[in-house]
């Protein structure tokens, strides 16, 4: 039997697609349909547009430099470099799944694929196995399953199927336990091991233990849930401040990553205020060097929820129950700049013209930039 002949892409083809990915305004599924390509591919793409960007920018070396003493420094960078690959390549092995390190193998004239393959852990069958992309039946599957999230975070994935069968539908539990990851949802209910970190992140302690939260910027919040769409998905983070619950900063992303968490960070400091403390959960987002050095060199404290510990973030599952039930299922957005427009208008709403049952029927935006008149405490850690 003949073997099918692999597809390569041009660069420039690469490009465009990837370009269109990092845009945000179509999901990863739209754009792969429309390029033909594997979802998993454009998501790549991305990946080496944004990471290599800045490389435009730096300055060539200075010309004229002393060769001898380049030699020098090359060596002492192979040496350097031999010691780091063999870290790697242990550790990259059992780095995470299959359909993950299969990202990181592409075309390369200096490295065979055989020897990527080797490098990353996976067979030579692993790599060149194309998944389905996703079915209409299971794209309408992950709404459903978000929204008996929404109703029932404490269910686990047999709850989870076990509602779906009684709905008719003809699903299992491993179907929906991956559906679950791709959706990147974690199922809030308390898990043994509550302290283990995941592979290679800092651990960082749960400091809103017992600490009352008295006014604005004590402690801000953040949080990324899944946005279905009319064709495919995206996902949604948020920064909030804890005590008035005012949305300081969101975004939308086709691609499960921090920098789009990154980004949300930045536009909530550029309000002018800092917050003592910022809490999470601990999604590789947020255990990000990337994200963590953004967080700490504004001189803010991270705290980081038990795994699995809904109570540690209720206050923006709240907003996601809002936001979804309120506009993302009404609306159906098409696409990301749709969604961008109509989510910007219903956080406005949120934000400064609703009144909230919980803060005495004022708004968000008065309980953040008034704090004396709704009871906040004087402190110092206000306005750090």
């Amino acid at each position: 039997m003949s073997k099918t002949k692999r597809k390569r892409y041009t660069g420039a083809f690469k490009a465009k697609v990837g370009l269109e990915a990092l845009m945000g305004v179509k999901t990863v599924g739209q754009i792969a349909r429309e390029y033909q390509v594997h979802p998993v591919q454009v998501t790549q793409w991305k990946g080496i547009i944004r990471d290599h960007l800045p490389e435009l920018f730096e300055s060539p070396p200075p010309a004229g430099e002393d060769q001898q003493q380049v030699i020098a420094q090359l060596h002492e960078k192979i040496g350097q470099l031999t010691v780091e690959v063999d870290w790697l390549k242990k550790k990259v092995q059992t780095a995470g799944p299959l359909a993950v390190r299969r990202t990181w193998i592409e075309p390369c004239p200096e490295l065979s694929l055989r020897r990527q393959c080797e490098l990353v852990g996976i067979s030579r069958s692993g790599f060149y196995y194309e998944p389905v992309p996703e079915s209409e039946e299971n794209l309408g599957l992950m709404r459903r399953l978000d929204e008996l999230n929404l109703e029932h975070p404490f269910y686990g994935s047999r709850r989870l199927t076990a509602l779906l069968q009684r709905e008719g539908r003809g699903v299992n539990r491993k179907r929906v336990v991956r559906l679950l990851e791709l959706m990147g949802v974690e199922v809030r209910y308390p898990k043994r091991n509550l302290s283990l970190p995941g592979e290679g992140h800092r651990i960082y302690p749960y400091l809103l233990e017992g600490l009352e939260i008295t006014g604005p910027d004590q402690v801000w919040c953040s949080d990324i849930t899944y946005v279905p769409m009319a064709y495919g998905f995206m996902y949604l983070v948020a920064v909030m401040d804890w005590w008035s619950r005012y949305v300081l900063a969101w975004e939308l992303s086709n691609s499960l990553d921090s920098e789009f968490c990154i980004r949300a960070w930045t536009r909530a400091l550029a309000g002018g205020r800092t917050p003592l403390i910022s809490n999470t959960d601990q999604g590789s987002q947020f255990t990000s060097e990337a994200y963590l050095e953004a967080v700490e060199s504004a001189g803010v404290d991270v705290s980081m929820d038990g795994r699995g510990r809904w109570i540690d973030n209720r206050f923006i599952e709240r907003l996601w129950r809002s936001v979804k039930q309120e506009d993302i299922y009404v609306q159906d957005y098409s696409d990301g700049l749709t969604a961008q427009r109509g989510l910007a208008r219903w956080f406005v709403q949120y934000n400064s013209r609703r009144p909230h049952q919980a803060l005495d029927y004022a708004t968000p935006a008065e309980w953040y930039h008034s704090p004396e008149s709704y009871g906040a405490k004087p402190a110092a850690w206000r306005w750090k």
